[in-house]
């Protein structure tokens, strides 16, 4: 099992899996959303409404995941995942853990050998890339050593500037 960082685009990324950083709607919005949404193409907004008339009727709750195909992306499947936001004053760490957590254990049942993370809260929401950077390995790791049975062995973290990549990966060397 490996855990790394690479500086690159989420919408380009050859996993089995790609999270992205959703609103609790489920309907797109911008950055990390909005990318992923414009690249799969219409179909994964058309799977998002479905989740809304069915099993997600008021939306994701902050911290949880759920899954979709990926359509046109290079992935097989989107795992939406709503990140705290911090101008809203949700600032407990244990609900940008869980965004970790929930989408791992979607991956894991979907039976994916390989994840693609963004830096979950980091942009819009306004958490500051080294907490963002901290908990997601502390989470990640933590989750592999849970689960070493799960089909999981890739897991990268996509992030998109080299200051980033830098945070993170002395994140991966603090744990």
């Amino acid at each position: 099992m490996s855990i790394s960082v690479e500086v690159g685009d989420l919408t380009h990324v050859e996993a089995d899996a790609v999270v992205n950083a959703a609103n609790s709607l489920l309907l797109g919005g911008g950055g990390v959303d909005g990318a992923i949404h414009a690249a799969a193409g219409p179909r994964l907004l058309e799977a998002c409404r479905r989740l809304r008339t069915t099993s997600h009727r008021e939306g994701l709750d902050v911290g949880d995941a759920v899954a979709t195909p990926a359509f046109d992306l290079p992935a097989a499947w989107v795992i939406h995942t709503v990140g705290p936001n911090l101008h809203r004053g949700q600032d407990d760490p244990a609900l940008l853990a869980s965004c970790f957590a929930r989408s791992l254990d979607v991956a894991a049942e979907l039976d994916v050998r390989s994840v693609a993370f963004p830096a979950v809260s980091a942009g819009a929401y306004g958490w500051p890339v080294t907490d963002v950077a901290r908990i997601a390995v502390l989470t990640c790791r933590g989750w592999l050593a849970e689960h070493p049975a799960s089909s999981i062995e890739n897991i990268r973290f996509v992030v998109l500037d080299e200051r980033a990549r830098e945070v993170f990966e002395t994140a991966l060397d603090a744990a």
